[in-house]
């Protein structure tokens, strides 16, 4: 015969390992899930025109100089947005779009080359793709 505080004891460490538990399981899903590379808008800013020169060198559009790049209209801490401009050296225009959902976690990159795309929502450029991006 098992004594009623024994009992009251067993249950009480039941339940301290099942919240335990559900609270472990609750912080993973919740924060310790997928990231983006990419959390602010400066680092979006910093990091697309080399990753962007990378890919055009790659596929054969090489730049004539480095591309500039500003902070689209609407951006947010949430949703990131960065364009860069330039052109070939085959003076062709350049446009290259970086967005950054941190809801879904997700990254799409964009190029246009005289208007039309080489890329299109690609989750990764340049050295991104190459480190499993």
């Amino acid at each position: 015969m098992i004594l009623p505080s024994v009992k009251v004891l067993i249950g009480a460490v039941t339940a301290a390992i099942v919240l335990g538990a559900a609270g472990v399981t609750a912080y993973f899903a919740f924060f310790d899930g997928p990231k983006p590379r990419y959390e602010t808008q400066a680092a979006l800013r910093s990091a697309l025109p080399v990753m962007a020169a990378a890919e055009l060198q790659a596929r054969g559009h090489p730049l004539s100089g480095p591309l500039t790049c500003t902070d689209l209209p609407g951006w947010n801490k949430h949703k990131l947005r960065v364009r860069c401009s330039g052109t070939t050296a085959a003076r062709k225009p350049v446009q290259v779009i970086g967005a950054v959902e941190h809801a879904a976690a997700r990254e799409y990159f964009t190029i246009l080359i005289d208007g039309r795309p080489l890329v299109q929502n690609a989750p990764c450029l340049g050295a991104d793709c190459r480190a499993g991006g």
